[in-house]
């Protein structure tokens, strides 16, 4: 089983004849990815080869759901055009969204959420800046590389793309069930939160790993969650410790105020609810292979 994405799920790229939409397609396929179209309205009707996969390019979402039953799309357009784009899928009635465009406003990020949630809530959005939603062996949707590990019982959710990479990367012989980067926004659609969950009734995930960074709130609810409802096993990493107070920091969403969003904060409220947090990725990594070797 895998979380949000299975190896049946099929696949659409609004922004897939763009220089980015085309160069992540073509890994997505590679990947394994059903990747079924793309979607550009001044490109309809035409096909792009993609090392023998040929793929129509559509007008709509709408148009690319009835023709081929896509059921994720993988957003590239631009940010003055996502919030659009997003919207088109929501009506189009697509399950899942990832939204890998940086630089979206957030005042149209909350107006693509709402649409969503006014809609009845049947798509999920991931993003937006965000690296996407891997599970290994199976599927790819968006920008994480898919030959940096292979499958296995690790659950990753992440703010960070970079050290989503990383992560996988270090622990790349033990494996990973599914990997899903939020995003860094101060506003994204699928929170810590809501992939713990996912993660807490996965049968395939056995242990996981969570990356925050400085900024807001959103590990210390993460840990409130984790108090409550989650029974395995989770390490953390909390991006941060080393930077200098009163300087603005990384993504939009590392806002600082008083001691509230720190490095420090989060780990203790993390801790507090059983979590083990590390301090360096090298040392996250370390702390999960010490406690798999106890279970």
């Amino acid at each position: 089983m895998a979380v949000f994405l299975t190896s049946g799920s099929r696949v659409i790229v609004q922004g897939m004849t763009g220089a980015e939409g085309a160069k992540h397609t073509r890994r997505m396929l590679r990947a394994g990815t059903r990747v079924v179209g793309g979607v550009n309205p001044r490109k309809a009707g035409e096909v792009v080869d993609f090392d023998g996969h040929v793929l129509p390019v559509f007008g709509t979402a709408a148009d690319a759901v009835a023709a081929t039953d896509a059921d994720v799309t993988v957003v590239f357009v631009p940010p003055a055009f996502t919030k659009d784009a997003v919207v088109e899928a929501v009506d189009a009635g697509i399950g899942l969204a990832v939204v890998i465009t940086e630089g979206v406003p957030v005042h149209d990020t909350v107006a693509f959420l709402a649409h969503a949630a006014a809609s009845g809530g049947r798509t999920r959005i991931i993003g937006p800046n965000c690296p996407g939603v891997i599970s290994p062996g199976r599927s790819n949707a968006g920008i994480i590389p898919d030959d940096i590990c292979g499958p296995g019982p690790i659950g990753l959710v992440s703010k960070s793309g970079t050290l989503t990479y990383q992560l996988m990367h270090e622990l790349r012989d033990i494996g990973f069930s599914t990997a899903v980067g939020i995003g860094g926004d101060p506003v994204v659609g699928t929170t810590h939160i809501d992939a713990l969950a996912a993660f807490e009734a996965d049968p395939g995930t056995g242990v996981i790993v969570m990356i925050g960074e400085i900024g807001g709130d959103a590990e210390e609810r993460a840990a409130d969650h984790i108090r409550a409802h989650v029974t395995k096993p989770v390490v953390a990493y909390v991006a941060g410790f080393t930077a200098p107070e009163g300087r603005t920091m990384g993504h939009a969403g590392a806002i600082v105020s008083g001691s509230t969003g720190t490095a420090r904060a989060k780990k203790e409220a993390l801790e507090a609810a059983g979590v083990l947090v590390g301090r360096t990725p090298g040392e996250t990594a370390g702390l999960l292979r010490d406690l798999l070797g106890r279970l």
